[in-house]
């Protein structure tokens, strides 16, 4: 269970003024626990301490900063069942979806353990022409510097860990704000690194107000901004930054096309999971399922039948696949948008039916293009089927969407994988699943209203990192 209140972390130690962040049971609605939030003065005070960081975190050797890392990978590994427990009642995450979060909070860090010490440049011939005899140069990847970091509620682990785990692997200082609906994870890691020797003012970890956050943003001492969240949020942010680099992770209303030649039965297994996991609250999961006319019907009837099987509840209960959204009024917007669909002529196959911040697994067909729950963001557990009958249509569609996340494909023709990986929008193409699918070293990201940049720890420390370059003269050697 939960400590009955956590501080926040300012530069790596723990701060406690005040208990006035409230984190709610998602499934009970009752007052889990009380967290420390910080002021603008605080958060002032940690970029500071971040910048004075910048340089002694910079001078760490790179098996010190693996050392660290492999530090938080043995902690977590220890307290598995506690995290996993605190994303169930902070995030209202279904225990084995939980588990599987852990499982990636670990991988990230470990992966980044590794990537630690591959850090490397490149030597260079610059000998390309008369005037450039006598030259070479090489480059080395130095730390760009202290970080901004904000993370969102769906994975308050591991999308906190795809920007802290890749900032210590390179030596960036950084301060993080977590979602004030779940900020206890990203606290747990606070717990975490307070236990290593990492240079006095490494990280800050601040749940903080929307208003009170603009420094994370603004400030100039502040290298880069790694934004993962909203659009309209994304977008907004990156206007405000200045200078400053930014990486943004936002949202999809991903896709997946299922071709006459797909193993259905295998197919329906993988699309119940994309769209329903973690009651739909992921920017990559399952949202339009685009199948051949030729297998429609078939397609649509397994995925009512199998749907209708998942068990909603409580999300410590093992046998839960659907559990709360993150809010009631998150429920009740999503539940606005079907009801909009169904009244404008689409179909309400299973599902449907609201109680609280509880929505029913809820699959349509024949919604209207134009609806919400077509070219917005669900971020809950709805999908809607359409029909192709042939290949390009089914790009197109994919297409026309204002997001470009990820893709799924089910085919078992090459050319079409290769038209598919060619020609969709989007920043990832998975051939034979659902865009849900991801490992944590793969890069990430998308195109179009999805954002900028990649995640992936290897392509996160291409952004945390400047390319510093020498060039080196050898001198005409004198004539004898």
């Amino acid at each position: 269970m939960l400590q009955t209140s956590y501080p926040y972390y300012l530069a790596n130690k723990p701060v406690a003024p005040n208990q006035e962040l409230v984190v709610i049971d998602k499934y009970s609605g009752e007052v889990a626990t009380r967290v420390a939030i910080a002021d603008a003065k605080a958060i002032d005070q940690a970029i500071a301490a971040a910048d004075e960081a910048a340089t002694p975190m910079r001078h760490m050797a790179a098996y010190e900063r693996q050392s660290i890392l492999n530090h938080c990978v043995q902690r977590f590994e220890q307290r598995f069942d506690e995290l996993a427990m605190s994303l169930c009642i902070e995030a209202g995450k279904p225990i084995k979806d939980a588990r599987g979060e852990v499982t990636r909070l670990i991988d990230t860090f470990r992966i980044a353990a590794e990537e630690s010490v591959r850090i490397s440049g490149e030597v260079m011939d610059l000998e390309i022409a008369p005037r450039a005899r006598g030259y070479r140069g090489m480059y080395q990847k130095v730390p760009i510097g202290p970080c901004s970091f904000i993370s969102p509620f769906n994975f308050p682990l591991n999308l906190a860990a795809h920007k802290i785990a890749p900032a210590l692997a390179v030596g960036c200082p950084f301060v993080l704000k977590p979602a004030s609906r779940t900020p206890i994870g990203a606290l747990m890691i606070g717990e975490v690194l307070a236990e290593t020797d990492l240079p006095a003012g490494a990280f800050s970890i601040l749940p903080c107000s929307r208003d009170g956050a603009d420094l994370f943003t603004t400030d100039d001492r502040l290298k880069l901004l790694s934004f993962t969240g909203s659009p309209a949020v994304g977008w907004k942010l990156k206007s405000m930054a200045g200078k400053k680099p930014v990486v943004l992770e936002l949202g999809g209303n991903a896709a997946c096309v299922v071709d006459e030649d797909a193993d259905l039965q295998d197919a329906v297994q993988r699309l119940v999971f994309g769209a329903f996991y973690q009651s739909g609250q992921s920017c990559i999961g399952v949202q339009r399922i685009i199948a051949h006319d030729s297998i429609y019907a078939a397609l649509r009837d397994q995925l009512v039948a199998e749907t209708k099987t998942l068990v909603a509840g409580d999300p410590k209960e093992e046998s839960t696949f659907i559990g709360p959204m993150i809010s009631e009024n998150e429920a009740e917007r999503l539940h606005g948008w079907i009801e909009a669909a169904a009244a404008a002529g689409g179909k309400i196959l299973c599902g449907g039916h609201r109680d609280g911040a509880m929505l029913e697994a809820t699959l349509m067909e024949d919604v209207p293009q134009d609806q919400d729950i077509c070219t917005q963001e669900a971020f809950g557990p709805v999908a809607v089927l359409s029909r192709f009958t042939d290949f390009e249509d089914a790009i197109n569609e994919v297409n026309r969407s204002e997001f470009g996340l990820q893709a799924g494909i089910f085919t078992r023709d090459l050319y079409k994988m290769q038209q598919a990986w060619d020609e969709l929008e989007v920043g990832g193409v998975v051939i034979g699943d659902v865009p849900s699918w991801r490992v944590d070293h793969m890069p990430y990201g998308g195109v179009k209203d999805s954002g900028l940049g990649r995640e992936g720890i290897r392509f996160a420390i291409e952004d945390m990192t400047e390319i510093r370059n020498l060039v080196i003269r050898t001198p005409p050697q004198p004539t004898k």
